[in-house]
């Protein structure tokens, strides 16, 4: 009888302004943690000679120490999200990222800076799949597209907002020197750049603590929720299908992490001041990423709207061949402004890439396991993308390339990462057909 109801009875949705006021809250989170995330790539050199470190070490920083728990503790916390209240879990990894970023303005050596990289991963993992667990309760299948494009955007907006709150940080801290502190002491320029980047993202915690959330959607069938079990066995039954969709996505993480060596290879190699370089790079991207994004987001609901229901993956697979080339070419280039140029054209691709991944999942996952599923996914590119993007940068740098020869490390990484999942695109294109037909992936 049960099962009969939830046949003849839609699901609620909530109205459509309190469906958008959450997605813009979680988009203005994701911005944050961003900020956050990025803002060590601006202060690398700075933070070497402050602290004494080398360039694996701060590869270490900017990827394996962010990325060890901000990737594994996302799936037990995407099961959390199945049972649990999603927005008070949004407001407790908001507190905690946004202090953790705060004080890694406050370390003394790689050992703190470690801890602080690691408490920044923990706290911005809770936020992802809480999101898109909301975002699918909030909307219908059809028109999921656009808000998860929306959120999406925060990559590009955030990575933005990062560089240029970095570039006027900088340059007013260059001008006005050390700063000193109650309490904490003389400062420095880059650990100023911390506090304000971290401080002020503890306000965002207050609404996600006092706001409703959207009542649960659950299966056609009635089917309820299903455990960590249940999904790692899914999965696994159809290893090759969720292996060849990831490898898109994992390409996107690995290059993007990659890429936070820019603003130091442009430095080493073109001799910009790492401040001018988040400030066009600032620029460039506060335009073309939310373009980029939600172009790509309209295109997904309009194809599916008129019946494409693949849309995303092909949408996946056009900023994949969009991407490689240009990310490997632009960073050889001999002339400066070519090379900004094209390696800021390559991000278009990735924002493609990034804005359409879990509205592709989210079509073949089924919905007992939907939050655990994406966290799963989070944790599988977040783990490729933090450990092999920034890290081989710096390997390569101090064993292969030397420090000055940093644009051929960036441009390595595209090629050995990104020429495997374009040959593979044809399968993981009739691989993820087939899911759409498969009963057991919408189940």
């Amino acid at each position: 009888m049960n099962n009969q109801a939830a046949v003849s009875h839609p699901p609620q949705y909530p109205p459509p302004s309190r469906a958008w006021l959450l997605v813009t809250l979680l988009t203005i989170a994701y911005v944050v943690s961003f900020v956050d995330r990025y803002i060590l790539s601006l202060l690398i050199d700075p933070i070497k000679a402050d602290l004494g470190l080398s360039d694996f070490q701060i590869g270490i920083l900017l990827g394996p120490a962010f990325g060890i728990f901000y990737a594994t503790i996302g799936l037990p916390l995407g099961y959390l999200a199945d049972r649990t209240r999603r927005t008070w879990i949004v407001a407790a990894g908001v507190s905690i990222w946004t202090m953790a970023t705060a004080l890694s303005g406050l370390a003394r050596n790689f050992a703190q800076m470690l801890v602080a990289r690691v408490s920044v991963g923990i706290g911005e993992a809770a936020l992802s799949p809480c999101a898109m667990s909301l975002i699918a309760d909030s909307f219908p299948e059809e028109r999921r597209g656009k808000p998860i494009a929306m959120y999406s955007s925060a990559l590009s907006v955030g990575a933005a907002l990062a560089a240029l709150l970095g570039s006027a940080v900088l340059f007013w801290t260059n001008s006005a020197g050390n700063i000193t502190l109650p309490l904490v002491g003389e400062l420095t320029p880059w650990r100023i750049a911390f506090l304000i980047a971290g401080l002020p993202g503890l306000l965002l915690a207050v609404p996600f603590l006092l706001m409703r959330e959207p009542p649960r959607i659950t299966a056609p069938t009635g089917a309820g929720r299903q455990n960590l079990g249940d999904m790692f066995r899914h999965v696994g039954r159809h290893a090759l299908t969720y292996g060849c969709f990831v490898s898109v996505f994992c390409y996107m993480t690995i290059v993007a992490y990659s890429q936070g060596w820019l603003a130091v290879m442009f430095d080493r190699t073109f001799g910009w001041p790492v401040e001018v370089f988040a400030l066009y790079d600032g620029l460039l991207l506060i335009v073309i990423g939310p373009v980029s994004v939600m172009f790509a987001g309209w295109l997904s609901d309009r194809q599916t709207g008129r019946g494409q229901r693949d849309a995303p993956m092909r949408i996946a697979i056009l900023g994949l061949f969009l991407s490689v080339p240009m990310a490997v070419i632009g960073p050889l280039l001999g002339n400066d402004i070519a090379a900004f140029i094209v390696v800021s054209a390559s991000t278009i691709g990735g924002a493609f890439i990034s804005s359409v991944g879990v509205t592709a999942l989210l079509k073949i996952v089924p919905v007992g396991i939907r939050a655990q599923t994406i966290a799963l996914y989070y944790m599988a590119i977040s783990l490729a993308g933090l450990f092999l993007g920034p890290s081989l940068v710096g390997l390569l740098n101090d064993q292969v390339f030397g420090a000055d020869g940093v644009r051929y490390s960036v441009a390595v990484i595209p090629l050995i990462f990104g020429l495997p999942a374009l040959l593979l695109s044809p399968l993981t294109l009739k691989l993820y057909r087939r899911a759409l037909d498969n009963p057991e992936f919408s189940g």
